[in-house]
């Protein structure tokens, strides 16, 4: 329970405690009304309040242990003991003083008015230690959200983190081929590259990103690929954004269209991708032809990351349906981007 609320308690806790205690008993018992009642109703009510936040502030959170029953024991003996103290030196030694009255009849013995006044003093000190527990458990479930959140950044930051450098390595594969064939597209290439990291050192460091800037990774990444392809026309792209400031994680995409372009048949085959946001909700569809050919060790680390990162980002906001067959590998996603961040 947040502590806000806590103090809300507090408040009606102790107006409806000082209606009843000492408003009410005026209206509906007139024929006792008379200073000296008066004053003590006041000193009962005094001492509660005072007792409640010295057992609140101070005697519970410096003793009780909720793994040592002991302790909870200790507490209740040291607050009963605190109001009977406190009811004691206000009606016994500081009204008689100051009025010529007391409460008790003189000459009651201190064991006799010790266990009166447990009955007396347990409800406050039984509500200060509700009270208590309630904005402690609330504490403990706050730090508990916060370490999970911070947790699941720096699994995100790590994921990111790793997406990035293996798309450069795919990137300077593809290079080192031009370079080997002594192509002219290859410094076309290597500038093409330099946009890409320019976009990726600046943006992967943010949460969340701009849906136009991550189809822009797109559009560099294929017209980078492109250079190296026969038959770029074979490449069918849709994009129909209607949505380009909706938010999105960097990199969310780009893994999927960077294993399309690594592993997919471009001899005589392209692939068919589309994107689109209709209702604020992204779909991004990508089907391509499987090359003959094996995949290295290190493929599949996009994907598996952006599995993971869809996961802690968009719980129960998102559906990915991967299709891997002998010929074809189709990936359907949706994310729900309505609320602008996840």
């Amino acid at each position: 329970m947040k502590k806000k609320h806590i103090i809300w308690l507090q408040i009606l806790y102790w107006s409806f405690n000082f209606i009843g205690k000492v408003i009410t008993p005026r209206i509906f018992y007139p024929e006792k009304n008379n200073f000296h009642i008066d004053v003590l109703r006041i000193t009962y009510f005094l001492v509660g309040i005072s007792t409640f936040y010295i057992c609140y502030l101070v005697i519970i959170p410096k003793i009780f242990n909720s793994r040592k029953f002991y302790t909870a024991i200790l507490v209740f003996l040291l607050s009963i003991t605190c109001f009977t103290t406190l009811r004691y030196l206000t009606e016994e030694v500081l009204l008689p003083a100051t009025f010529g009255f007391g409460n008790y009849d003189q000459g009651t013995g201190m064991a006799f008015y010790f266990f009166d006044n447990i009955y007396n003093g347990s409800i406050t000190v039984f509500i200060a230690a509700i009270l208590w527990l309630l904005e402690k458990f609330g504490v403990i479930e706050t730090e508990k959200k916060q370490l999970e959140l911070e947790r699941n950044q720096a699994k995100i930051h790590a994921l990111k983190t790793q997406i990035n450098p293996h798309f450069i390595f795919n990137s300077l594969n593809n290079i080192y081929s031009l370079v080997y064939q002594n192509s002219d597209k290859a410094l076309p290439a290597i500038e093409e590259l330099g946009s890409l990291l320019r976009y990726s050192t600046k943006d992967l460091e943010k949460d969340f990103i701009t849906l136009d800037k991550e189809i822009g990774y797109i559009d560099s990444l294929t017209a980078l690929e492109k250079l190296r392809i026969r038959n770029p026309e074979l490449l069918v792209i849709k994009n129909k954004i209607r949505y380009p400031h909706l938010r999105i994680s960097p990199m969310l995409l780009v893994p999927f269209v960077e294993n399309a372009f690594k592993h997919g048949d471009f001899r005589n085959k392209g692939f068919e991708m589309s994107i689109s946001d209709q209702d604020q909700v992204l779909h991004f569809y990508l089907m391509n032809y499987k090359g003959l050919k094996m995949k290295d060790e290190g493929s599949g680390i996009g994907i598996a990351n952006v599995k993971k990162r869809l996961e802690l980002l968009y719980p129960q906001k998102h559906t990915l349906d991967i299709t891997d067959s002998e010929t074809e590998f189709i990936v359907d996603l949706t994310i729900d981007l309505k609320d602008g961040k996840n």
